[in-house]
């Protein structure tokens, strides 16, 4: 009888459906939640580059209104980011940096060299150079900081850091929190004459 018995049970497939469903629900929950997250940091990001856009589009005019609290206007769209990011962004953090350039083909550049004595094409001693931050150095980043004056060329970069959506982090070993970086360049209105930078040796 129990062996009868035995041989019937291993025969009965009611429940194996069941069994299997139990076996790929963890993974395929882990799955959702990672398209869910990598959505919503999506539009997180596409959110923050368009105001990021938006902000930096009304600092580029001489004395911007830009409806935000802060003793300068780097304090003010600093500001202004966060108050329009506040609902979907709670609990971020943010870091925002401004540097300013006299053209567009300077950003992030060395500072262009007009007497290179070697022909190297690169900064030696005895070499001339448009001192675009006057400081009397040479830099291999040519910018300032803050947002300049008119025709200056403003570069932004915005790092917005906050927790997951999700609490999936400890499942699949990502960090706890998000890191999302966006950068725009703008060039000030031409409101005032740009100070054009001078040669240094």
């Amino acid at each position: 009888m129990t062996g009868r018995r035995a041989k019937a049970l291993a025969r009965n497939e009611s429940g194996a459906t069941l069994v299997e469903f139990g076996l790929i629900l963890l993974p395929l929950c882990v799955l959702l939640m990672g398209f869910l997250d990598l959505g919503y940091q999506s539009y997180v990001r596409s959110t923050l580059q368009g105001t990021l856009n938006d902000v930096a589009r009304a600092a580029s005019v001489e004395d911007p209104d830009l409806r935000a609290s802060g003793d300068s206007i780097e304090e003010q769209i600093e500001n202004a980011i966060i108050e329009r990011m506040a609902t979907l962004a709670s609990g971020a953090s943010y870091e925002v940096e401004t540097s300013n350039y006299f053209r567009f083909s300077g950003v992030g550049r060395p500072e262009r060299l007009t007497k290179d004595v070697n022909k190297n094409g690169r900064y030696d001693d005895g070499d001339c150079w448009l001192d675009t931050n006057p400081n009397e150095e040479f830099d291999e980043d040519g910018g300032r900081d803050g947002i300049g004056g008119a025709d200056d060329v403003v570069f932004y970069t915005v790092t917005l850091t906050m927790p997951r959506l999700l609490p999936m982090a400890g499942l699949v070993g990502v960090a706890p929190d998000y890191s999302i970086t966006v950068r725009t360049a703008m060039k000030s209105q031409p409101y005032a004459n740009q100070a054009a930078p001078s040669e240094a040796c």
